[in-house]
């Protein structure tokens, strides 16, 4: 996880949130999620949230140009691209009803200027015709986009669809961004996406990411991220860590809450290298194949009040049915940790107040021994951690003493697990193994031959030094426990006791709970 990005070069309405309340739960079967059609949200009897109900029930512009806005004709091929180009910044343009086209160039684009709207009418489609492969570019900041279906453009891998160049304060609000190849869209700073349908696309509903600049101050409101990875990339590319619902990369202060993201192939929400400040809440994530949520080599986070059910049912029985007993779990932590010396809103990552019911195994917190900069394991290729401004200078014999020993690291450390609900019924997920682990744990420390890291020392401070506990949670079913290493399988009383003292104050009902 964690592959080298590649660099490409540049291509040249108040909210209304549609929310229907989900209650109960359903017991689907341990078949591949599938994207069309589209599960209805489950129920929990443990939990009522509200979905985002978006992608069945889009919201619809104006059947008029607003006063003042420059009027787009379907019937004229390129019109929208002539127009933009002719036209000043901040210029509105109003899409007519009906399925606008580019010219059958595939690089043909729409490249805004600063401040321009785009705002659609009832029925109105840009639509690449899976010629195009990009639909809005450029540098140009504060761009927004409403109530516009945006579909069949053909962007290559790790590119995106709408804001392909990664441009600062766009606003995607109201609209259908699907059936595109690559990502649906890419993430400026300050981006706001808010009650868009991200639907189908090949790689990702989105990839956060930003190759110019800093990423910050992102916003995700409110969304349903639906069905993303249709490529189906983790095959094509084994280990590549190039899917998912949402992908963030070195995003400095994030805002996910309220998003319906449910029935990916892969992860639902994947946070990896560098990412710090998030806070992620009031979401419901739900029968994706992969993790409901992975948040790797990353800083400080919030993660509460979601409800994550039926999530990595498929990766984790792939897995399990392989013989690998690694405790692959639906929220997972990989050398991610709170972090006092990086600003942000929390100087730890606190996960409190979900309930996370039949899902494939709960969370695991886990920290690579031979994982750090200037490690050939690092598997995010150059990176370092933020606190060290140079990956070379992670090196012998530096490296083996203070401040090094600690920075060159990415720490799975402060990290709070508390007041949460985790419900199990194998009959639900049909398995009788390898769903039902909680785990803290590290591998033996073997490489590089340089590395000072060797042994058991990292297994041992992840799982009694660096301040990482479950307490005050209510667990339902037969959940086991992981320590140290994966061989290292606990009950609720020796998970409890010395040496590693967890959760106290939880409790344990072994009746199976739905």
């Amino acid at each position: 996880m964690g592959n080298m990005r590649r660099h490409w070069a540049s291509a040249v309405a108040p909210l209304a949130l549609i929310l229907l309340t989900a209650t109960g739960c359903d017991s689907t079967s341990g078949a591949p999620a599938t994207t069309k059609p589209h599960a209805a949200p489950s129920t929990a009897t443990s939990a009522a949230r509200s979905v985002a109900r978006v992608c069945a029930n889009p919201a619809t512009g104006p059947a008029k140009a607003p006063a003042g806005a420059v009027t787009v004709d379907p019937k004229v091929v390129g019109d929208l691209a002539t127009k933009t180009k002719n036209s000043p910044p901040n210029t509105t343009f109003w899409l007519k009803p009906g399925t606008h086209r580019l010219e059958r160039d595939r690089y043909a684009q729409v490249i805004p200027k600063k401040g321009d709207h785009y705002i659609g009418a009832p029925g109105a489609v840009f639509d690449g015709r899976k010629v195009n492969q990009y639909a809005f570019t450029g540098n140009a900041a504060d761009v927004t986009i409403r109530y516009l279906t945006v579909r069949g453009f053909v962007a290559p891998q790790d590119e995106g669809v709408v804001n392909h160049d990664s441009a600062d304060g766009w606003v995607i609000e109201h609209s259908t961004i699907k059936d595109n190849s690559g990502a649906g869209l890419m993430a400026g700073a300050r981006q706001q996406v808010r009650a868009d349908c991200l639907s189908d696309n090949g790689q990702y509903g989105m990839n956060a990411y930003k190759g110019n600049g800093p990423l910050t101050g992102l916003v995700v409101q409110g969304n349903e991220i639906v069905g993303n990875n249709t490529g189906d990339w983790e095959r094509k590319q084994k280990g590549c860590g190039c899917t998912g619902g949402i992908k963030f990369w070195e995003v400095n202060g994030a805002d996910i809450s309220g998003n319906w993201v449910h029935d990916n192939r892969g992860t639902g929400l994947w946070a990896d290298t560098n990412n710090n400040d998030f806070l992620i809440e009031n979401n419901v994530i739900e029968a994706n194949d992969g993790a409901a949520l992975i948040y790797e080599t990353s800083y400080n986070a919030v993660i509460k009040d979601n409800t994550i059910r039926r999530n990595n049912w498929v990766e984790g029985r792939k897995a399990a049915d392989s013989g690998d007993n690694f405790p692959y779990a639906t929220i997972y932590l990989s050398e991610s940790g709170g972090e006092p010396r990086v600003k942000a809103r929390t100087h730890k990552i606190e996960i409190y107040g979900n309930v996370l019911e039949n899902n494939w195994s709960g969370i695991t917190l886990w920290e690579n021994a031979d994982r750090f900069c200037n490690s050939p394991a690092n598997t995010s290729s150059g990176d370092c951690t933020l606190l060290v401004k140079k990956t070379s200078t992670c090196v012998r014999p530096a490296i083996a003493k203070a401040p090094l020993y600690s920075d060159c690291r990415w720490k799975t450390q402060w990290v709070d697990i508390h007041d949460n609900r985790f419900v199990l019924d194998e009959s639900v997920v049909k398995c009788t193994e390898m769903c039902d682990r909680m785990a803290v744990l590290s591998n033996y420390g073997t490489y590089p031959d340089w590395s000072p890291y060797h042994g058991e020392g990292v297994a041992d401070a992840i799982t009694e030094q660096q301040h990482n506990s479950w307490h005050d949670n209510v667990y339902v079913g037969p959940w086991k426990f992981v320590a140290e290493d994966q061989s290292k399988v606990l009950d609720f009383g020796q998970w409890q006791t010395a040496p590693y003292q967890q959760d106290k104050g939880s409790t344990l009902d072994l009746q199976a709970g739905g």
